[in-house]
């Protein structure tokens, strides 16, 4: 059933008329007990009105009556009617009929001398009461017909029922109205949904809703207003996208006339020379972008596997490698014998953009190194180098996409810390940065919760100190 409105009406329907059902078996049990309990009352006021008149005639049956008999007129009656009248019957102590009404059957209506009984006559079954008066030497017998009874108990019933149908038709009919009417604000909300157009994003409005459809309008202007700024975010990326492209693409088409059109071989040279480092920029650009659309189009907490730090670590600085003009990469030998639980292409993204922005800002002269630390319950992966560092006062700002600071290299993006710490944070982790003071450089420190890293042992050689080991990457 796709209708809420005639979900809930059957619903309401079903539990309506199980309630009425409910209550229609009560009231039928409770008016036959209590119609017997009337009735048997009549029945023994009936034995007793009759036992007062003969009393009141003087009649005394003796125990040599022979089977004589009160006369009593014969009155034609339909049948109908007789069902409603009592049968009497009147029999002396020694067990002759002295006289019985129109009603009553020739055979005996019970053999208990006294008290309630039900009795089947000729396939009739009937309620009898008895009532000995030794005094006047008789046994009166008042019964009734129990067919006569139940008839009224379903009379009674019909009675009830018929009006209760047609209230119950009247009763569907107002819930139908009254589901229709109160479910109109979702009606509201589906055709003020519907007659939006796709970039629609402002907060719906339907009126004075119900307290129980305000949390739902509350929440899809929660989620308009998120789908507003994502855009937005995506026209500013965009933006700034393109400006950064433009930029080193107009340089490079310069410095390739520049390279053609001059006569002297140093001019020329040097034209190359800026138009490869214009071309480095913007295949740097690109391929952070990729990157970045790679980091925003991942799953929250992706799969995640165990890999060995240090030769993950090595094979990225082998990648970096371009010339030997480029700084020297350390990666402690202790990092080989780590093991952490991460996503893998995450954490590669991760530590190539660290280890680039680092070999970037120290130079060919400056140190790179990765190292890490156990401190109590947790792992701190280490990156530091010997650039300039970032200015306290920026230091918030460069995980800001596109953001380049004050000591921003010839062909930095502004894209790599955002990338890394996007990326860590959707892999559950959170990278931390400081500059080293006194000296030169910044610390990138990325922490590991204790189920997240493993440290294997192992027994050092002979006179050399674990610590001291080193691996150039």
């Amino acid at each position: 059933m796709t209708s809420m409105t005639a979900r809930l009406f059957g619903l309401l329907m079903l539990a309506t008329t199980v309630v009425w059902a409910c209550g229609m078996v009560w009231i039928y049990v409770g008016s036959q007990k209590e119609l017997e309990r009337v009735l048997d009352a009549r029945l023994e006021e009936a034995t007793r009105m009759v036992t007062s008149l003969m009393e009141s005639a003087g009649v005394h049956v003796t125990n040599g009556v022979a089977g004589a008999r009160v006369a009593n007129q014969s009155v034609a009656i339909h049948q109908h009617e007789a069902n409603f009248r009592l049968a009497c019957q009147i029999w002396s102590v020694d067990g002759k009929l002295v006289g019985k009404s129109s009603d009553a059957p020739m055979t005996q209506l019970t053999s208990v001398n006294s008290g309630y009984t039900n009795q089947e006559i000729n396939g009739t079954p009937w309620r009898v009461y008895a009532h000995v008066d030794p005094v006047l030497g008789i046994r009166v017998l008042v019964g009734d017909s129990i067919s006569h009874r139940q008839r009224l108990v379903r009379d009674l019933m019909w009675g009830l029922a018929l009006p209760g149908l047609f209230v119950l038709a009247a009763l569907s009919g107002l819930l139908w109205l009254a589901l229709r009417e109160g479910l109109e604000p979702l009606r509201r909300m589906s055709a003020t949904l519907a007659a939006r157009s796709p970039d629609a994003l402002e907060p719906l409005d339907i009126g004075r809703a119900p307290a129980e459809i305000r949390p739902v309008v509350d929440s899809m202007n929660s989620l308009f207003d998120k789908v507003a700024k994502a855009r937005e975010h995506e026209r500013s990326v965009t933006a700034f996208a393109a400006h950064e492209l433009r930029t080193p693409l107009a340089g490079l088409r310069t410095q390739v006339q520049i390279a053609l059109a001059a006569s002297d071989a140093t001019i020329r040279y040097n034209a190359l020379r800026s138009a490869l480092t214009a071309a480095d920029r913007t295949t740097r650009m690109a391929g952070q972008l990729l990157a970045m659309a790679q980091v925003d189009a991942t799953e929250t907490r992706a799969p995640q596997e165990w890999i060995n730090v240090g030769a993950r670590l090595k094979g990225i600085c082998d990648e970096l490698r371009r010339s030997d003009t480029q700084p020297n990469v350390t990666i402690e030998a202790a990092l080989y014998d780590c093991r952490i639980q991460v996503n893998p292409d995450a954490f590669h993204m991760v530590a190539r953009n660290l280890t680039e922005n680092a070999m970037q800002h120290s130079g060919g002269a400056g140190a790179v190194r990765w190292s890490m630390v156990v401190a109590e319950h947790a792992l701190l992966l280490t990156l530091e180098d010997s650039g300039p560092g970032i200015p306290e006062d920026e230091l918030a700002l460069v995980r800001n996409r596109f953001f380049r600071g004050r000591h921003k290299s010839a062909i930095g993006s502004g894209l790599g810390l955002s990338i890394a710490h996007t990326a860590l944070e959707k892999d559950g982790l959170d990278l931390h940065l400081e500059n080293r003071g006194p000296e030169p450089g910044l610390r990138a420190q990325i922490a590991f919760a204790v189920e997240r890293f493993v440290i294997d042992i192992t027994v050092p050689d002979a006179g050399e100190s674990q610590s001291d080991i080193a691996r150039t990457g």
